[in-house]
């Protein structure tokens, strides 16, 4: 299948203030308000990414990412609508975030995604997710579609 640039549905991708004093800076990440109650963490993670480096491509059935790029590093994030039921079926965006473009991207089931540091500075991303990794007490399959190692896989950096 071949992805054409456009917006995808149920993606939101959203410019976060840090907000600098001499101390250093703040940022909100999450606000109740801001999400639908679907949409809400159940749980949070940070990883570091060395540059470089590509996590993903992958997709989730059930689970909503909720990604905070903030620094250090900078990223290029892509995106594949990948869900033959939605209206932006086979629609792709690209765009860049972290310590230059601090933003939040929420990432719905199904739309395909992935992320590569750019730079020469490691990148860490925060993610909060609406599912716990595992299910409860870890004792559930990982909802996870993993694209990375497929041979045919269209989703490429």
């Amino acid at each position: 299948m071949e992805f054409q640039g456009g917006v995808i549905e149920g993606v939101l991708v959203k410019s976060l203030s840090k907000f600098l004093d001499s101390r250093g800076w703040l940022c909100e990440l999450f606000r109740k308000d801001e999400l639908e109650q679907e949409d809400f963490p159940q749980m949070a993670y940070c990883s570091l990414t060395y540059p470089g480096i590509v996590r993903g491509p992958h997709a989730h059935r059930d689970q909503t990412d909720l990604f905070y790029f903030l620094g250090p590093g900078n990223f290029e994030i892509r995106l594949w609508d990948n869900r033959k039921e939605s209206n932006t079926y086979g629609n792709f965006m690209k765009f860049y975030a972290g310590q230059d473009r601090p933003r939040f991207v929420l990432v719905p089931p199904g739309v395909v995604h992935g992320y590569r540091v750019t730079g020469t500075e490691p990148g860490l991303v925060f993610n909060a997710p609406n599912r716990l990794y595992a299910g409860w007490n870890k004792n559930e399959p990982v909802d996870e579609i993993r694209y990375e190692e497929k041979e045919d896989n269209p989703f490429t950096f």
